[in-house]
């Protein structure tokens, strides 16, 4: 008759069986996420445009203006456009208080070697994006601009992209979609729930989604 398997046996196969599932566990949940992360991003091609508009994002100011500079350096548009959160960010020491996060994003633009006269601004605070599309559709008209080239960052894309068509339907102007690489400001896809700001980026955006489409 056989030996039985002994109890330390036992538990060693109950042990790798645990590391088994939790390894598959991650796996799948890896891949989940990146997927997830993944169709948060969208672009809408526009290879030339009447102004590039850089909605504001506070604390992503900084990979916003990078690729607003990078296609403005393209020659996509001869313009770009801020628009303005009314948010502060931390204290300059250089300025002695704490400037507007639009005031950065236009010293960014300026550093990139972005002509003065090239940068315009929307100096009226906005809350959030439906405020920043609405006001752009009234800037639009009145400066006959017919193509804006939106630059946001990689996760608020598919918001701003269906909250930018919603307000400017029925309108005859032309939008694109830009945005800017992810990794610099927010973490990029296949990582983003290793990071708290990850879960607020995109777990944030979900719920910020469903809002605006129940809300608009």
């Amino acid at each position: 008759m056989g030996e039985s398997a002994s109890p330390d046996k036992f538990g060693l196969r109950r042990k790798k069986r645990v590391v088994l599932v939790g390894l598959l566990s991650l796996a799948v949940w890896s891949l989940a996420a990146w997927a997830l992360a993944s169709a948060l991003v969208v672009s809408e091609p526009l290879e030339k445009a009447d102004a590039i508009v850089v909605l504001s994002g506070s604390a992503t100011y900084v990979e916003r203006t990078h690729r607003a500079a990078e296609l403005y350096k393209e020659g996509r548009s001869p313009k770009i456009i801020l628009t303005n959160d009314g948010q502060q960010g931390g204290w300059s020491n250089a300025q002695q208080r704490n400037p507007f996060f639009i005031e950065r994003a236009r010293d960014e633009l300026l550093r990139l070697n972005v002509p003065a006269q090239a940068i315009e601004e929307i100096p009226q605070p906005l809350s959030n994006t439906y405020e920043e599309a609405v006001e752009l559709r009234k800037v639009a008209a009145a400066r006959g601009l017919r193509s804006l080239l939106i630059v946001t960052s990689a996760y608020h894309s598919r918001r701003a992209r269906w909250t930018l068509r919603r307000v400017f339907e029925g309108s005859d102007v032309s939008l694109g979609m830009a945005t800017a690489p992810t990794g610099e400001q927010t973490p990029r896809p296949a990582v983003w729930w290793l990071f708290p700001s990850g879960w607020r980026f995109v777990g944030g955006e979900y719920l910020k989604f469903v809002y605006y489409r129940l809300s608009y």
